[in-house]
């Protein structure tokens, strides 16, 4: 029964995990596609601004957020 409750936990905790490891590689991924990034600069603010609050917000724990944040910011990058 024990063992049961046990593994029933695992499987519930491992998505939010995964998410929660997801954050940087996104961040990793926007931080790689700036530099060449052909966007005006009101664009360019707009994406590093994204990139900042998804960092603060991964810190903060509400991965969530963060992954909405970078994948908004990878949407102007266009990757």
């Amino acid at each position: 029964m024990l063992r049961s409750v046990l593994i029933a936990l695992s499987l519930i905790a491992f998505p939010a995990a995964a998410l929660a490891h997801s954050c940087p590689s996104l961040m990793a991924e926007i931080d790689a596609a700036l530099p060449d990034a052909s966007l005006s600069e009101e664009e360019r603010a707009r994406v590093m601004e994204l990139r900042s609050q998804g960092e603060q917000q991964h810190q903060a724990g509400d991965h969530d957020a963060s992954m909405t944040s970078l994948e908004e910011a990878k949407g102007i990058l266009g990757i």
